[in-house]
């Protein structure tokens, strides 16, 4: 790619991040450096919904090179290439807003990656200002954010350079969720440095409902793997109802092909098409897992709603939950709408806010619960007064 090409792109993912930097200077809340945290979830959170509406679309490979399209910073420059491309298929994978959409899709990468380098320089400047990695500017974690996304982007190259390879695809789509969860964190420890908070609860019960949280993201990590996996393999419709699948508990399944992970979509490692059977198996898995999810996450609900501190994230989880599960079948009993389909992938993204929101305010208040009962004066000191 031509040095001016690459030039354009990097202009273009500064103009693309000028918007929420400028909204953020000028705002008027004094604490600039958490708005700015705040100001990247909410992009990263529209950046997995917009890959969702990528993917299902069947946008990946709208520019079939990388970072650019077509060796060019933009569709319009592609033009040609494009019409030619769709001339030649015109239902593949090629079409003009096909490549708006991966190219917007890109774009809005880049502008998260200026954010979070954002970020880690602001947070290395002020640390070394007032001599201090304990503070609200600790520079650790938004540097592990900017190789995260560094890494994020990786996979997004070689999600074009090898075809939607559904492994490659499945992991992108992971560790988009995972940069989520870290910039919640992040943004949770802005929110307590600013309000900091009382406790909430027992210590006892506090460190029961922080496993409970840790499991449940666990949970969530695999399940939204397994259905990235159904996605990226196309096994939505495998199965056209529920709770059977093809009429039966348990259908005929390919585990073995199914679950092969090194090979190329729509083929099995050999080279030759999947069977249904694979897809079936596919789809069965993360529908079935489904439910110890939503029993691990309504566990975790139950304990959590009984500290105060914890009550509201454990509301909002089971709300999620309740959508999450709904749009789930209304994939199936309506044939993988597009709408719906975008919705559920939101659904996720949305659970692995609320889930490491949940695990940093248990961890909070845990610490704070075990401070105080370290501070409070035992009954026998009492009486010695």
């Amino acid at each position: 790619m031509q040095p001016a090409t690459l030039a354009q792109l990097g202009v273009t993912g500064l103009l693309a991040a000028s918007l929420p930097l400028a909204l953020v200077w000028m705002s008027s809340d004094a604490n600039k450096y958490r708005k700015l945290v705040w100001a990247a979830v909410f992009l990263t959170f529209d950046l997995i919904v917009f890959g969702g509406f990528t993917r299902l679309t069947d946008s990946g490979l709208g520019c079939p090179d990388w970072p650019g399209c077509y060796g060019l910073a933009n569709p319009f420059q592609a033009h040609e290439q494009i019409s030619a491309a769709q001339a030649l298929m015109p239902s593949g994978p090629v079409s003009a807003i096909k490549a708006w959409i991966e190219m917007i899709h890109r774009y809005l990468a880049m502008a998260i990656g200026v954010l979070i380098m954002t970020l880690m320089i602001h947070a290395w400047w002020q640390s070394r200002r007032s001599q201090s990695q304990s503070s609200a500017f600790a520079p650790a974690l938004p540097t592990a954010l900017f190789l995260f996304v560094c890494l994020q982007g990786a996979f997004g190259a070689w999600t074009v350079t090898l075809k939607l390879q559904p492994v490659i695809v499945s992991i992108h789509l992971l560790l988009g969720m995972g940069l989520l969860a870290m910039l919640a964190w992040l943004g949770g420890r802005e929110d307590y440095l600013v309000k900091p908070q009382r406790p909430g609860g027992d210590a006892g019960a506090l460190r029961k409902a922080r496993s409970l949280a840790r499991m449940s993201a666990v949970l969530l990590t695999v399940q939204i793997a397994l259905g990235g996996w159904v996605s990226t393999n196309y096994a939505t419709l495998a199965c056209m109802d529920y709770p059977l699948c093809g009429g039966q508990l348990v259908p005929p399944m390919d585990f073995e092909h199914g679950f092969t992970l090194w090979r190329a979509l729509g083929k099995t490692a050999a080279g030759h098409y999947l069977p249904f059977a694979a897809l079936t198996a596919i789809h069965w898995v993360h529908r079935n897992f489904a439910l110890v999810v939503a029993a691990g996450l309504g566990w975790t609900v139950w304990r959590a709603w009984r500290q105060p501190a914890l009550h509201a994230s454990a509301r909002n989880i089971a709300i999620v939950l309740a959508v999450q599960f709904a749009s789930g079948l209304a994939t199936v009993f309506l044939s993988f709408p597009l709408a719906i389909a975008v919705l559920h992938n939101a659904g996720a993204a949305l659970l692995v806010l609320l889930v490491t929101m949940l695990n940093y305010q248990s961890t909070y208040q845990l610490d704070i619960a075990r401070r105080a009962s370290a501070r409070a004066p035992v009954p026998n000191q009492i009486h010695a007064r």
